[in-house]
């Protein structure tokens, strides 16, 4: 009954986060006490079946990662879950004991491989990755041998069945252990698994099935790309092997700052500094645009340092829907620090001027110290 199995973990004695090298650990230590050719009890058959059922899920990654997140339902298939295909609990107990015990049951590639991918970091200037650009970079990567096509043999020759493991690419070793006579299966170490051999390798790849070469790619960087992201081009890495497909590049882009313009996703932001009287009396200044044009900005007069004023459309194209973001103009206002004798005359008489007038809401306006009395004694009463 599904409902009734015991959480896999307790199983085995280990914690939730324990490592592979954990999991190992306890099921070589539970499978020796509950091994039916050791352990007699009656309970033993199927507690060893238990060990095993925890084992094989929690020491595979991603079989435990489903555990993890479904419990039994999913593994089992039972509520509609993909389940996990080989996870069938019915071997023989000798083998799975023996497959631990007695050496490790190495997995064979003979089919086609897929060839690695590769990486590659690109650098490109504030304005190409504004604009979009097609660059060009070299890698070097693996590609199949043109001269025996990838057999790995030279002209005329074809490989031979490997002699020592008889084409099976495998060897079995009786051996003697704790709990009597076991077979261990080890991979062939004279065809590494493949079950047969290359005679005559070929003289270019040396029997490799490939060379490496150095390749000049292009790739079309899209108009609003930005530091940090990444394309790939498919089938440009490493070629597979024995037929297998190749893998891939991924770039990287990296993107050079610009001198004036910072970028906030899809929007610019230009720092522009103002004098005092063109905040005060309002100007019109000319700014750089992204395109290498020139605009000309009004200031209006008046304006506070930290404002912002906003180009619409003037930013950088998204990468997907190809939309502009806006220009985004932080103004600071600078003060002068040193004033010659005539300025700071003139600074003096406007002081002298603004004093008296108040600016709004000042604390030197008298209506507004009064609402803030009487606002003061209405609390208080």
């Amino acid at each position: 009954m599904q409902g009734a199995k015991r959480d896999y973990y307790e199983i085995l004695g280990v914690a939730r986060d324990a490592t592979e090298e954990d999991v190992r650990r306890a099921f070589r230590k539970q499978a020796m006490e509950w091994h039916p050719d050791r352990n007699k009890s009656t309970e033993a058959t199927d507690r060893f079946k238990e060990v095993n059922e925890a084992y094989q899920v929690l020491v595979d990654p991603e079989k435990r990662q489903f555990y993890d997140r479904f419990g039994h339902a999913d593994i089992d298939g039972s509520a509609g879950g993909r389940g996990f295909d080989g996870v069938g609990f019915s071997a023989g107990f000798g083998d799975i004991f023996d497959a631990f015990f007695g050496g490790f049951d190495i997995s064979r590639e003979t089919g086609p491989r897929r060839g690695a991918d590769l990486h590659h970091a690109l650098t490109i200037s504030f304005q190409d990755a504004a604009f979009g650009t097609e660059s060009e970079f070299r890698v070097e990567r693996q590609e199949t041998c043109e001269s025996c096509m990838g057999s790995r043999c030279a002209s005329g020759t074809s490989p031979s069945v490997c002699e020592n493991c008889r084409g099976s690419g495998q060897i079995r070793r009786a051996n003697s252990g704790f709990f009597g006579q076991f077979v261990q299966i080890v991979t062939c170490s004279v065809c590494r698994g493949e079950g047969k051999t290359i005679p005559n390798p070929c003289p270019t790849c040396e029997g490799r099935a490939r060379v490496k070469q150095l390749r000049d790619l292009k790739v079309k960087l899209p108009p609003g790309i930005d530091d940090g992201m990444q394309l790939r081009m498919r089938g440009e890495g490493d070629a597979g092997l024995a037929g297998g497909p190749s893998g891939d590049v991924y770039i990287t882009i990296a993107v050079v700052p610009h001198e004036f313009f910072r970028r906030q996703g899809d929007h610019l932001i230009l720092e522009m500094t103002v004098n005092v009287a063109e905040a005060t009396l309002g100007a019109t200044l000319p700014i750089p645009l992204v395109d290498d044009q020139v605009h000309e900005l009004k200031i209006p007069g008046g304006i506070q340092s930290g404002t912002i004023l906003k180009l619409k459309g003037k930013g950088l194209p998204n990468v997907s829907h190809r939309r502009r973001g806006d220009l985004l103009v932080e103004v600071t206002v600078v003060t002068p620090r040193q004033l010659n004798q005539k300025t700071r005359g003139l600074f003096e008489e406007l002081g002298q001027e603004l004093g008296d007038k108040p600016a709004k809401k000042s604390p030197r306006d008298h209506s507004w110290i009064s609402r803030f009395k009487g606002a003061i004694g209405t609390q208080k009463n």
